[in-house]
C-alpha cells in the first residue's frame, strides 16, 4: 500500500454562498447526518438558514468537522448548500476510486485520525490546515474498486435491513392508532393522568464500552441515544443496568426503547422511565408515549416536554392485547437486528484488513 497526505486524497470545497428563500429546500445541517449511515433521508429549514453555507454538488461527501467523535458522514443526494460546520470533500481520483472514496472517509480508520486533531473542549472541530497534512495508507485503484463493490453491497442490504425495520415499527403504529386513537389529540373514554402519577424517571451515564469495542453478537445489549436498534453487544456485567424492565428516553435524540432484560447504556444523560401503576403496561406506555408530539427544543431539553404530558391508561385487558402484537413483531425485529449486527460486523473486519 501507498502513502498519502489527505490533502493528496481529497478536494475540501470551501465555496459559499448566502442561501436565498429557495436554498432552504435543498439544505443539509448536521443535524440531518445519522452517524454510521452514508445516505440523507432529511434535509430542508423552514426558513432560510442563516449565514454562509458550503456549496455542494450531488455525489459530494460530506463530512461534520464540528464534534466530530459523532462520525457524520454521508453522499450528498443533490446539489444545494451544507452546514459551514462541515466540510465538503471531493476524490482525486488519480489516488482514490470515486466508488471508495466515501467508504474510506466514513471508516474508523479515517475518522479516529481525524478526531485525535480536533481542537477546542465544548465543540471539538478538525482544521483542514491540520487534516491536509494526515497521512494515510491506500490500496491501489484495481484492489479499492473491489473493495467498494463488496462494501457497498453490504452497505446496501444494511439500509434494506433499516427500512425493514421502520415499516415494522409503521406498522405498529397505526395498529396502536386502530385500537386507541390519538391519546394526546383526541378526547378518548381512557382515564387520564399526569406523567408523575404513572411513571418515575432517574438520569443514567453511559458506560466505557467504546463503540470501536462494541460485539455484534453477546450476552446483553447496548442500548444508545441515536439508534432505535441495538447498537451493539458486550458480555461483562460491570455497570449493567439490571432493574427492567424500563424504557430508555435518549433526552437529545427524543428516541424511546424498551428493555425488557439487563442491559448496557452506550450515551450519557439517558432517562430510565419506570411504571409505578399496576395498570399500565410498559410495552403500551413505551407506544404511547411514541405517538407523543415532541418537538425539536435542542440539545437535551425534551424530557421537560414529556413530562408535561397527561398520560392515558385504557383498561388493561386492551394494553395487553396491542402488547402481545408487538411481541410478536419484535421478534422479526431481533432476527433483523441482529443480521445487521453481523453485516456491520462484517463490514468493519474487511475495513480494518485493507486500510492502514
Amino acid at each position: 500500500m501507498a502513502k498519502y497526505c489527505f490533502e493528496e486524497i481529497a478536494v475540501n470545497n470551501t465555496d459559499k454562498k448566502k442561501p436565498t428563500e429557495e436554498d432552504r429546500f435543498t439544505y443539509i445541517g448536521l443535524e440531518h447526518l445519522d452517524p454510521g449511515c452514508l445516505n440523507v433521508t432529511r434535509f430542508g429549514s423552514d426558513i432560510a438558514p442563516k449565514g454562509e453555507k458550503l456549496i455542494m454538488k450531488k455525489g459530494d461527501v460530506l463530512f461534520g468537522k464540528r464534534r466530530a467523535y459523532q462520525k457524520k458522514v454521508a453522499i450528498a443526494p443533490f446539489d444545494g448548500v451544507f452546514s459551514a460546520h462541515g466540510m465538503v470533500l471531493r476524490p482525486k481520483e488519480d489516488v482514490i476510486d470515486k466508488d471508495f472514496f466515501p467508504l474510506f472517509i466514513s471508516s474508523d480508520y479515517f475518522l479516529d485520525a481525524a478526531i485525535k486533531i480536533s481542537v477546542g473542549s465544548l465543540s471539538p472541530t478538525i482544521n483542514w490546515s491540520d487534516l491536509k497534512v494526515l497521512e494515510f495508507e491506500l490500496p491501489c485503484l484495481n484492489e479499492q474498486r473491489k473493495l467498494a463493490k463488496a462494501l457497498w453491497a453490504v452497505n446496501d442490504t444494511v439500509e434494506a435491513y433499516k427500512r425493514l425495520l421502520q415499516k415494522t415499527d409503521e406498522l405498529v403504529k397505526a395498529r396502536f392508532v386502530e385500537m386507541f386513537g390519538d391519546v394526546f389529540t383526541e378526547e378518548t373514554p381512557w382515564e387520564k393522568v399526569p406523567f408523575d402519577v404513572a411513571v418515575t424517571d432517574a438520569t443514567r451515564h453511559g458506560t466505557k464500552i467504546q463503540k470501536a469495542d462494541y460485539l455484534p453478537t453477546g450476552s446483553f445489549p447496548i442500548y444508545d441515544q441515536g439508534q432505535e436498534y441495538i447498537a451493539g453487544y458486550w458480555n461483562d456485567t460491570e455497570g449493567l443496568y439490571k432493574k427492567v424492565p424500563a424504557i430508555i428516553f435518549g433526552d437529545h435524540t427524543r428516541i424511546l426503547k424498551y428493555a425488557d432484560q439487563p442491559f448496557f447504556l452506550g450515551a450519557d444523560g439517558v432517562k430510565l422511565l419506570k411504571v409505578k401503576r399496576k395498570d399500565l403496561d410498559y410495552i403500551f406506555l413505551l407506544h404511547e408515549l411514541r405517538t407523543a408530539n415532541i418537538p425539536n427544543m435542542g440539545y437535551n431539553r425534551h424530557f421537560k416536554l414529556l413530562k408535561k404530558l397527561l398520560i392515558s391508561i385504557p383498561p388493561i385487558e386492551l394494553q395487553k392485547q396491542f402488547a402481545a402484537f408487538v411481541r410478536q413483531t419484535d421478534q422479526s425485529k431481533s432476527e433483523l437486528e441482529r443480521a445487521m449486527a453481523d453485516l456491520n460486523a462484517i463490514y468493519k473486519k474487511i475495513m480494518a484488513d485493507n486500510l492502514g
